[in-house]
C-alpha cells in the first residue's frame, strides 16, 4: 500500500497549524499579547516562523474562541473584555455549571464525583503559593471537572468555548483581585452543597459563586 505524499504534508501543516495556535492563545490569555493589540500577519508569521495561510488558519479559530475580533477593514485585534462583557460570562458560566452541580446533586452514587472534586480543591490549595498562572490552571480545573463529571459532552464543550474568554476576564482583573476568586473554601462550599444531594441548594451555590467572582473581577 503506497502512502499519497500529499497526506504527509497536510499532517505536518495541521500540526504547525496546532503549535501557532496553542502559542498565540496562551500569549493572549496570559495577557502578554495585551488587549486591544493589532495583530500583523507579516510580524507573527516571522515570530512564529509559519506561513501567513498557516497563520491566518489559528487565527480564525482565535476568533471562533472570541479572543480576537475584526475591526475596521478587517484589521484583527486582541479582544477588550469591558466589564459588561465580563458579567455575561459569567452569567453563562453560571448557568452551566450550576446545570452540572445540579446533575451531580441528584446522582445517588455522587460519593465519588464529591472526592473528585475534593482533590480539585485540595490542588488549589497545593497552588497557592505559586505564581498566577499556575493558580489559575487550578482554578480552571476545578471548574472543568465539574462539568466533565456530568458525562454531558454538550454541556463540556459549551464551557470549554467559553476558556478562552474566562482567562481573559481574570487576566484584566489584576493580580489581586484574581487571587481573591481562587480560594478554597469558596470552592469547598459549592462541594458542600453538592454532597447534600439538594439540587437546588447545589445550583444556588455555584450561582452565588459566580456572581462573586464577576463582583470581584470588575468592581473598581
Amino acid at each position: 500500500m503506497s502512502v499519497e505524499p500529499t497526506s504527509l504534508l497536510r499532517l505536518e501543516k495541521t500540526s504547525l497549524r496546532e503549535q501557532a495556535l496553542t502559542a498565540l492563545r496562551k500569549a493572549i490569555t496570559s495577557g502578554q499579547i495585551p488587549p486591544s493589540t493589532h495583530l500583523v500577519e507579516t510580524e507573527l508569521s516571522e515570530a512564529l516562523q509559519i506561513s501567513r495561510g498557516t497563520l491566518r488558519e489559528a487565527m480564525r479559530q482565535l476568533q471562533q474562541e472570541g479572543l480576537i475580533s475584526a475591526g475596521a477593514r478587517g484589521r484583527l485585534s486582541v479582544r477588550h473584555l469591558d466589564t459588561k462583557e465580563i458579567r455575561d460570562v459569567f452569567h453563562v458560566r453560571a448557568a452551566l455549571e450550576s446545570l452540572a452541580a445540579r446533575e451531580l446533586a441528584a446522582r445517588p452514587d455522587r460519593t465519588e464525583a464529591v472526592a473528585t472534586l475534593r482533590s480539585a480543591v485540595d490542588d488549589m490549595d497545593r497552588w497557592a503559593a505559586s505564581n498566577l498562572e499556575d493558580r489559575i490552571e487550578a482554578d480552571l480545573r476545578f471548574h472543568r471537572t465539574m462539568c466533565q463529571l456530568t458525562g454531558n459532552l454538550t454541556l463540556l464543550h459549551q464551557w470549554t468555548s467559553l476558556e478562552g474568554s474566562i482567562r481573559m476576564s481574570i487576566m484584566f482583573a489584576g493580580v489581586d483581585r484574581a487571587i481573591k476568586n481562587m480560594n478554597a473554601k469558596r470552592h469547598h462550599d459549592i462541594v458542600d452543597a453538592i454532597e447534600s444531594g439538594d439540587t437546588a441548594k447545589a445550583a444556588e451555590a455555584v450561582i452565588d459563586h459566580m456572581a462573586g467572582a464577576a463582583d470581584t473581577l470588575v468592581t473598581a
